[in-house]
């Protein structure tokens, strides 16, 4: 029983090189995975994404024998803008809260795209408060049913 050993020789230089195509073999593969992969991003839901019908919708508010329109610009998936039409200078002299009082609501409601928890100072609450139930029957107007 003769055995016949083999010995193979291997020069450092194929080793290194192959540990290298290995390395980027690898590195090629995650790139690919990562790149290929599926997002997994949450996607606004058909409910979520439109909310009301894109336009301007107005409310009336009606001001001592002033009648005033405050209108509310909206798109599918947002409030826009919040104004009041016509804001003559008889109402601004006559109600000087009233502006001020809706700048700060437009702001807030711009922000948090939402009517609940809206803060207004203790002196302008009745305005404030006519002004959000004008806002929000605008808003009704504009909603999908």
């Amino acid at each position: 029983m003769s055995s016949k050993t083999k010995i193979v020789v291997l020069r450092m230089k194929e080793i290194i090189y192959t540990a290298i195509f290995i390395g980027l073999g690898i590195l090629l593969v995650l790139l690919l995975f990562f790149m290929f992969r599926p997002k997994h991003d949450a996607a606004p839901t058909s409910a979520d994404a439109v909310l009301y019908t894109p336009g301007v919708y107005s409310s009336s508010l009606i001001l001592g024998s002033q009648e005033i329109n405050v209108e509310v610009a909206v798109e599918a998936d947002r409030i826009c803008s919040i104004s009041m039409v016509p804001l003559s200078d008889a109402v601004t002299t006559m109600y000087p809260l009233i502006a001020p009082s809706l700048e700060s609501l437009t702001a807030q409601i711009c922000e948090s795209q939402s009517l609940d928890h809206l803060t207004y100072p203790q002196e302008s609450q009745y305005t404030s408060r006519a002004l959000i139930q004008a806002i929000g029957t605008a808003l009704e107007k504009a909603r999908i049913k």
